[in-house]
């Protein structure tokens, strides 16, 4: 039994404005993202290893797409490396956020719970036409983790768009408030999205373990592929 058969499998709103949405890529839309994300890894600002202003090293090691994401802001080279133009963001990914965007804002006008503020659908009026336009590509071997953290470098408030690809992993997503307690604990599966806006759009959130060897055979991946989509 792996992970993800101890949970729901059902689309969920986690917090006022993030909605889980499992299954949403399927195996066709995954094996094409991930060559694509392999493409992507290729220098020039290929994946690399992030070094963080007090000197440690992130364990994900990450790219860019778009605009270049440093500790902490964004460059349309790699500023914190060998100063290479980032790569170009596809226009079809972000079609695909939008599209996962409008999914959980359907989610969150059948809930009872109260709407969660300015955006798009159920994070306002309307489908979702947010100008996504930068992506950050994570990758996850066994021992990989993501400390608790908030996505506030962008200078758009649109929802943000997670993919993920691979191992299963532990998703905790916390509140704006800070990084300890109150949090949510999720299963991410390959394929699975999660996106949140709203009130939820600067909470926290973290991934404190991976679960190697539970990726889908037919992937060909060893490990976990994150890709979130943002607005910059």
């Amino acid at each position: 039994m792996t992970l993800g058969e101890l949970f729901s499998r059902e689309p969920e709103e986690i917090a006022p404005g993030a909605v889980h949405l499992p299954d949403w890529l399927p195996e066709k839309e995954q094996r094409e993202l991930l060559t694509a994300c392999r493409e992507w890894a290729r220098p020039p600002a290929g994946l690399r290893t992030v070094r963080m202003p007090g000197g440690g090293e992130m364990s994900v090691r990450q790219l860019s797409l778009g605009r270049h994401w440093f500790p902490y802001g964004y460059a349309p080279t790699v500023v914190d490396g060998g100063g290479e133009r980032v790569k170009p963001f596809p226009g079809w990914l972000g079609e695909w956020a939008r599209s996962a965007v409008d999914d959980a804002s359907a989610v969150l006008a059948a809930g009872s719970g109260p709407r969660p503020g300015p955006g798009r659908g159920a994070y306002g009026e309307g489908p979702c036409a947010a100008p996504y336009d930068i992506a950050l590509v994570n990758f996850y071997d066994a021992s990989a983790r993501m400390g608790m953290h908030r996505d506030s470098d962008e200078r758009s408030g649109e929802p943000v768009v997670s993919f993920s690809l691979g191992d299963e992993c532990v998703f905790r997503f916390g509140t704006a408030r800070g990084r300890g307690r109150p949090w949510r604990e999720v299963v991410l599966r390959s394929g699975d999205a999660f996106v949140f806006g709203g009130p939820s759009r600067l909470a926290y959130h973290g991934v404190p373990r991976t679960e190697a060897g539970t990726a889908p055979a037919a992937l060909g991946l060893d490990g976990r592929v994150n890709v979130t989509v943002r607005a910059y």
